[in-house]
């Protein structure tokens, strides 16, 4: 069986992390991904730690399954190559500071006359217009001005940035989104289009009921550390050895963590008969909770209260998710042979197809490792 996106040539002028997420994610579900880089430094992830036998982890996850090829975009013969490549592309990728591929000749209004099946995608930190394009960015400036560092942390702490790069890892999963829907659409109609994706508009998005309370009620919301603002118990709460979490979002599961805990007699009491008041009254509430809790370690607790159906887990490291039976069983931790790193593991697609499952087929590439093979076959064309 073919991989969908087997036959889709993509080329990849992206960098880092955002861009090279998205391109990854198409090359997981068979699209040729050509990474167009810098002659002898390449991408500046290459140079990024963690390493392996002195190659960099952060490169090898975010660039398996790929090509690459070196180029100068203003040297004129590679300009010529190029321009072949263009014409016979299905996708390109970039994420450099708006107005920079212009300067090169090689935005999407220039190129749609070369190619105009072409989907050209572009992602940048504060879009391709407006008041701000122009700006650099990084992830933690797209979490600051998106407003998800504002209500990250606990209130009597400074914001706080997310533990992972979500400005860029949310704007990857858009792009990728972004190209599968004018993909279908060239599909239709044999038309190409621009795709415009900004990493404060993607933590915005992302925001939800956050941005809605603001909408809809005035409020601005604060820091509350983990807990929800609306439901409870919803919070990590403290056993006897260690820290759990109970996510309890309606009545029922209420009941059922009542029953866990013999305390039904707070089924009746008038703070917590309904998720609204509980969640008003959520610090009274966590009392009798860690007072239960104090009976038994995380892994007790954990185990009664799931058995009753109610969300929980204790809090897992990296070390402990990475190594554990879900991870494994559900191929989310892949190995595969590099010919310098040797075997690596790297993290695997969430996406799990029934009739075209994903397929790593190939380690990151070496700079420039393909630069003849797609020499000689343009040449052949």
């Amino acid at each position: 069986m073919k991989q969908p996106l087997e036959g889709i040539k993509v080329l990849d002028f992206s960098r880092v992390l955002a861009g090279p997420y998205c391109t990854m994610l198409l090359a997981d579900m068979g699209a040729e991904v050509i990474k167009i880089e810098r002659p002898e430094s390449g991408d500046d992830t290459r140079h990024f730690g963690p390493f392996q036998n002195g190659e960099s982890g952060y490169f090898m996850f975010l660039n398996r399954g790929k090509k690459s090829i070196e180029m100068n975009l203003k040297d004129p013969s590679d300009r010529e190559s190029l321009m072949r490549l263009i014409k016979e592309a299905d996708v390109i990728v970039e994420n450099f500071r708006p107005g920079v591929m212009k300067s090169l000749g090689l935005d999407y209004e220039s190129l749609k006359e070369v190619n105009k099946g072409l989907v050209y995608c572009s992602i940048s930190g504060f879009g391709q217009y407006g008041p701000l394009t122009k700006r650099p960015a990084y992830d933690l400036v797209a979490q600051a001005m998106g407003g998800i560092a504002s209500i990250t942390g606990h209130p009597d702490n400074p914001p706080t940035r997310s533990g992972a790069s979500i400005g860029d890892m949310s704007a990857a999963l858009y792009a990728a989104y972004g190209v599968m829907v004018a993909l279908f659409h060239r599909e239709r109609t044999g038309i190409g289009q621009a795709i415009d994706v900004a990493m404060v508009d993607t933590i915005f998005s992302l925001l939800e009921h956050n941005v809605m309370r603001y909408t809809s009620e005035g409020v601005v919301p604060e820091r509350i550390g983990s807990r929800h603002p609306i439901s409870a118990p919803f919070d990590v709460y403290e056993s006897k050895e260690g820290s759990i979490v109970i996510a309890t979002a309606n009545d029922p599961l209420f009941v059922k963590l009542c029953k866990v805990m013999n305390t039904e007699h707070l089924l009746d009491d008038e703070r917590f008969k309904t998720d609204i008041l509980r969640g008003e009254n959520e610090a009274e509430l966590k009392v009798f909770i860690e007072e239960w809790l104090s009976n038994y370690t995380a892994d007790e607790a954990v185990e009664l209260i799931s058995e009753a159906g109610v969300p929980c887990s204790t809090i897992l490291n990296i070390a402990e998710i990475s190594e554990s039976d879900h991870i494994k069983e559900r191929e989310m931790l892949l190995e595969v042979e590099h010919p310098v790193a040797g075997k690596t593991r790297i993290p695997g697609n969430p996406v799990k197809l029934s009739a075209t499952p994903v397929k790593v087929t190939s380690p990151s590439p070496a700079l420039g490792e393909h630069n003849d093979m797609i020499k000689n076959l343009m040449k052949s064309e």
